[in-house]
């Protein structure tokens, strides 16, 4: 679903941005710039959501469940571009 109100765009990129950073830093100690970390964590959140779709985790839809759900997604992605890498 694409945002369609300016609140649900700028939400989605405090979160992008959060859970890039949040993952980078669990994953490679530092983050990737302000760019990088909400494309990471835009990335992150969709692969999170479907992963959790897809093992029947439910959670609210609250900003810290989103959050939570997004850095998963972005570790998991870091994690497998680090694997890729070698």
């Amino acid at each position: 679903m694409i945002p369609t109100e300016p609140r649900s765009l700028l939400g989605w990129l405090v979160i992008g941005f959060l859970a890039g950073w949040i993952a980078g830093l669990l994953t490679r100690g530092r983050g990737f710039g302000c760019l990088g970390n909400v494309a990471v964590g835009l990335v992150g959140a969709v692969i999170g959501g479907y992963l959790f779709n897809v093992l029947g985790i439910r959670g609210s839809a609250g900003f810290l469940w989103s959050l939570v759900v997004a850095v998963i997604g972005a570790g998991i992605l870091l994690v497998a571009a680090n694997l890729l890498r070698r």
